[in-house]
Order: structure tokens, then sequence, then C-alpha cells
């Protein structure tokens, strides 16, 4: 059983490859602030699970955390892949941290995954407005990457704790609602 979720771990690795790839390339321009916040916030949701005993279903939130950080430390490689940072994606930012110093001092896992959703929840504000105002600076396959991966938590849910379900829930929530409109080339403007 453990086999599903380390596929769907490695499937959301790959889409996060090619989002990688691209980024690289320039083809698609990440908000540094969203990314920094989108590998910090799951990094931590994940150590927060182990620490409470959730072990394979965790997996895919670890990979969550992992190939946006990567993407984060690409975007530096390439001028062309920088979006520029508004007062909003700082002010989204900021929240965000705030919100895990707040579950640094609250040492309390369940308290870190709460606090890390709305951190990563508000981190991808900035880069859901601009891809909806921009859909060309994106790519909705990631998002289709992180639901599937997402998804294969699911096999490993031993009791259906808080801490098992809720970051694998909101990934697929957040996923779908970016890979939408990134996908179908919506824009806004």
């Amino acid at each position: 059983m453990h086999s599903i979720v380390i596929i769907g771990s490695l499937i959301g690795l790959g889409f996060s490859a090619l989002y990688l790839i691209e980024t690289i390339k320039g083809t698609v321009q990440p908000n540094k602030v969203t990314w920094l916040i989108w590998a910090l916030a799951p990094l931590i949701s994940a150590v927060a699970a182990f620490s409470s005993g959730v072990t394979w279903a965790a997996l895919p939130v670890l990979g969550s955390g992992i190939g946006p950080l990567l993407i984060f430390i690409a975007s530096f490689f390439n001028k062309t892949s920088y979006w520029e940072m508004t007062r909003f994606d700082l002010i989204c930012g900021g929240f965000s941290i705030f919100s895990l110093v707040a579950w640094f001092l609250s040492k309390d896992a369940n308290i870190a995954i709460v606090l890390s959703l709305t951190s990563d929840m508000l981190a991808a504000l900035p880069t859901l407005i601009k891809g909806w105002k921009f859909p060309e600076t994106e790519n909705g396959w990631l998002y289709l990457g992180s639901v599937v991966s997402a998804s294969a938590s699911f096999t490993e849910i031993n009791h259906w704790t808080f801490a098992e379900v809720a970051f694998p829930i909101y990934l697929i929530l957040i996923g779908v609602v970016f890979f939408v409109p990134y996908s179908s080339g919506v824009n806004i403007n």
C-alpha cells in the first residue's frame, strides 16, 4: 500500500520538476513570496504531522514543500522568471510568516497544521490573483500534479485525524482552484 503514496508523491514532484524547468527557461514567472511560503508551510506541516505520529500519509505533504523550495531557488537564476512583488504580496507574506512564528511558539501539532494552512493560503493569494490576471505567467499542470499527489495520502490514512487529513484535503482544494484557470487560459483583465 505504501507504493501508492510513493508513486503519488513522485508524480507531484514530477509536475514540480516541469514547473522548475519552465522557471529556469523563463516561461513562467513564480511569485517569490508565494513559492517561499509554499515551501516552508508544507515542510513545517509535514514535520508537525510526523511528530504527531503520522507516517506515510505525510509524504506527499513533504514533497509539496520540496518542489516549491526548488522552484523558489530556481527563480533567482533566470531574470525573466521574476514576477514583481507588490505591497499586497509583502503583506500576505508577512502574515504568512507571522502564522509560522505563531506555530513555533505554540508547540502543538494541530495548531501548527492550522497555522501552516493559514500561512499557505495567504501565500497563495498573490499567485492566484496574478494567475487569473496574467495566466500566461503560470502553468496549471503543476497544480494537477499536486492534486494527484495529495490524493495518494488517503491510501495511507489510518485514523482519519486532523493531523492526517487537513493538509492533503487543502492541497487537493487549492490544486483544483489553481489548475482550472491556469490550464484554461482565463484572463480577467
